[in-house]
């Protein structure tokens, strides 16, 4: 169960860590203008709060494990991915952009099993 676990949070930490460093490396207009008409519903601080998180999210899978200092923060870092994922596809889902799901759900439920594979784990 650990090379799963390696394996899926590498997958889910290098999803996030690409999309948070996007979210704060380009403006909103950048981010608007290739596709994620969404950010027309947050602030440009809040864009860069969601991709601080998941930054964070992203570190926190991999770090506490990889160091074995306080490895039980890497399933409650996966916990709040996960409540990251469920609040864009409320977003998603709230703007009428159903096929957004598509890029939400798996990640959402390759957080969960990261969250639970880290508890059986750490």
């Amino acid at each position: 169960m650990l090379i799963a676990y390696w394996i899926l949070a590498g997958v889910l930490a290098l999803s996030n860590l690409g999309a948070g460093v996007m979210k704060l490396a380009r403006s909103k207009e950048q981010l608007h203008s290739s596709g994620m008409g969404w950010v027309e519903d947050f602030s440009p601080n809040a864009i860069k709060g969601i991709g601080i998180a998941e930054l964070l999210g992203a570190i926190g899978i991999i770090l506490p494990p990889l160091t074995h200092i306080a490895p039980l923060l890497a399933p409650i870092a996966a916990i709040g991915l996960t409540i990251l994922q469920i609040g864009a596809a409320i977003t998603h889902l709230r703007r009428g952009e159903p096929k957004m799901l598509g890029a939400n759900v798996p990640l959402i439920i390759l957080s969960v099993v990261v969250a639970v594979l880290g508890f059986q784990l750490f």
